[in-house]
């Protein structure tokens, strides 16, 4: 049996992955040369798949490549043992022997306890609650040091990827200021920033009273031009053994607009409808949009349920027409509200980032596929 080639929800690794050549070439030389990037993105326009892509080219570029997820470091000792153990497993693994890589940790003011998995040999690394938060910060900044410190004993290049990095803020407000100070002093390390709450990022790196205004490079990734998903599409299904049907991949992607994930999703339905040897069309189009619909049933619902009348009121009035919902005859057409209620609602939903507000100052769904469901429901 083949496999389907299509993947949404995880990571789009490998094959999965494609047409985002240009953004790859970009934050690698970026990286290369010590750039300090920050990419802002809607949900699900793959900013984790394209650093994982970046990641493994510069690792094969020699450029060493440590990875932190703030999302799992909810206490400032979260986050001291998620660098430790970063460091250890991404720099000091390459750098140095087996012997003499726990060095590296020798002058933290906290010395970590570090134990051994028995399954996998990989180390952890603990640091005990109760210290001193002076103490704690002072182990933090000293393992914030240690990449651009290494790096340069060396004469490598190093990227530091900080995922979710929003929620440095709630880990502790003054956090910020410290990473600044340290970052601002390391020419070795590319400190590579991303986050899922684009409003609270721009926040952080576009409010002049933040440490780290104007301190990155910002890269905007947009949609995949739908020229460029149509080969992807077509080949994907040639190489697995099915057609589709050219007018059906016009559908997908006027459908999509070359969301990534959007298109991924659709596609791996309609894959999954092409007999083996077979085409998908039109119909196989329809039974795969169905199903489709279906399974995010529970996760569209649960965003009706959340949103409050004015803004379900503008979700049914963009899900019909796309535009300026606070122009009056927008709004009269669509039976919406008056237009600071209007205006109300739909700064909760481009905070919510189910909402986006184009160049143009028009506003659309941000979900291709939420547009559809609004559209099918009886409400």
């Amino acid at each position: 049996m083949s496999t389907n080639p299509f993947r949404y929800g995880a990571l789009a690794l490998d094959d999965a992955f494609t047409n985002r050549q240009a953004e790859i070439a970009e934050l690698i030389s970026d990286i290369v040369n010590g750039q300090d990037v920050v990419i802002f993105a809607p949900r699900r326009y793959g900013k984790s798949s394209l650093v994982w892509r970046v990641s493994q080219r510069a690792i094969r570029l020699g450029i060493l490549v440590a990875h932190v997820n703030l999302m799992t470091t909810p206490t400032k000792e979260k986050l001291a043992e998620k660098l430790a153990e970063t460091i250890h497993e991404d720099i000091a693994s390459t750098l140095f022997r087996a012997r003499e890589r726990l060095r590296v940790f020798a002058g933290l003011r906290i010395t970590p306890i570090v134990t051994v998995d028995p399954a996998t040999g990989k180390l952890g690394f603990s640091f005990s609650a109760g210290r001193e938060p002076q103490d704690v910060d002072a182990t933090i900044e000293r393992l914030l040091e240690l990449p651009g410190n290494l790096a340069a004993d060396r004469e490598r290049k190093v990227a530091l990827v900080l995922d979710e990095f929003q929620e440095i803020v709630d880990i502790d407000p003054n956090l910020p200021k410290l990473m600044r100070s340290v970052f601002e002093t390391q020419p070795e390390v590319s400190h590579v920033y991303l986050g899922s709450k684009r409003h609270m990022m721009e926040r952080v790196f576009n409010d002049e009273n933040e440490p780290f205004w104007r301190s990155a490079k910002q890269m905007e990734l947009g949609v995949i031009p739908p020229a460029l998903f149509r080969g992807y599409i077509e080949g994907q299904f040639e190489t697995t053994g099915r057609a589709i049907h050219p007018g059906v991949v016009d559908r997908v992607l006027s459908a999509t607009g070359g969301h990534p994930y959007a298109t991924q999703e659709l596609c791996y339905f309609l894959w999954e409808e092409a007999p083996e040897g077979g085409e998908a069309g039109g119909e196989q189009y329809e039974i795969a949009l169905s199903k489709l619909l279906r399974s995010e049933h529970a996760h569209f619902s649960l965003v009706w349920e959340k949103s409050a009348r004015a803004q379900r009121l503008v979700l049914q009035a963009l899900a019909a027409q796309p535009g300026r919902p606070l122009g009056g005859e927008y709004r009269r057409r669509h039976g919406l509200p008056a237009a600071s209620s209007v205006q109300r609602a739909l700064e909760a939903l481009v905070k919510d980032e189910l909402v986006l507000r184009d160049a143009t100052g028009e506003y659309r769904i941000a979900e291709p596929f939420l547009v559809e469901w609004l559209q099918r429901s009886e409400f």
